[in-house]
């Protein structure tokens, strides 16, 4: 596991860097510190891995230490279908049928086939782990190692990227969104995102460097150039009654992107909000925590 040397001296969203210690612990052996934003309320790692050891992490290593397996389980394969099912019904309630389909974090592929089942779409993947590309590549998608290599490729930009947890993953989520819209999405293109939600999700994990509220995601994609369509808390597909999930979708906006609108009371949000899904847990287990359907590939 890398050692994680980089201090984080400005908040990826507002650009202070005026911070204080939120929370601390030890995720898998290894010791992870979020801060809070004083500026705008956003909470992100710091120390956290450099830009080479995040590479390095996600190409070998990331799997491993989530699952224990370099290769897809049929656990991950099973969560994967139910995510992607969600997020399909999510695009068809909002009224978006792509012809041109990106998924950043493709994983084993999953949303791309049943996207490209669902609406006809050509799609295609970026993934950095390699098991997991080559697991892709198996099934007959196309996936890219990442943005360089797709780019390389002359790809014509799609009218839909998907991220389903990828932003909290990404060292810069502002200057990542703003870039997808150079050659990437396109101008008329629509955004698909889902995040952990820090209010009733365990977030605090080595590989996620930012934790999104519902107001920090929107005041992400209002910085990064963009216009929220919709944005819904849920959690789909693990729970009928927790909001472990944001998910949000968005297309490029006009104009200068305004000021950042700080969130206050981040702490005391997070204790309700976890205090909320337990009692929810004691009184309603199984309708809180609902079992992943399917086992096989």
């Amino acid at each position: 596991m890398p050692a994680m040397p980089e201090n984080v001296t400005a908040c990826p969203l507002c650009g202070s860097p005026d911070s204080r210690l939120f929370d601390e612990r030890v995720f898998r052996g290894h010791t992870v510190v979020n801060r809070l934003c004083r500026g705008c309320g956003l909470v992100y790692q710091s120390p956290r891995m450099t830009a080479a050891e995040l590479d390095a992490f996600y190409a070998r290593e990331y799997r491993q230490v989530y699952q224990g397996s370099e290769g897809p389980t049929p656990k991950d394969l099973a969560a994967q279908r139910g995510r992607a099912e969600s997020l399909l019904g999510f695009l068809r309630a909002a009224g978006v049928s792509p012809t041109r389909h990106l998924d950043i974090g493709a994983s084993a592929g999953i949303l791309l086939r049943r996207f490209g089942e669902a609406f006809g779409c050509q799609s295609v993947g970026v993934e950095p782990g390699e098991a997991y590309r080559a697991y892709a590549r198996g099934q007959g998608l196309t996936l890219y190692a990442d943005l360089d290599a797709l780019r390389a490729a002359d790809e014509a930009p799609f009218d839909l990227v998907s991220m389903a947890h990828v932003l909290e993953h990404l060292p810069d989520p502002v200057g990542y969104l703003a870039a997808l819209k150079d050659g990437v999405l396109a101008a008329d293109g629509v955004l698909l995102l889902e995040v952990p939600n820090l209010y009733a999700h365990d977030c605090f994990e080595v590989a996620h460097l930012t934790s999104f509220s519902p107001h920090t995601l929107r005041q992400t994609l209002l910085q990064a150039g963009y216009t929220v369509m919709a944005l819904h808390r849920h959690g789909q597909p693990r729970s009928e009654l927790l909001p472990l999930y944001l998910t949000a979708l968005a297309h490029p906006a006009r104009g200068k992107p305004p000021a950042v609108q700080p969130e206050r009371g981040v702490a005391r949000k997070r204790r309700g909000g976890l205090l909320r899904r337990r009692a929810l847990e004691r009184l309603f287990p199984h309708r809180a925590w609902k079992p992943l359907k399917g086992e096989d590939a």
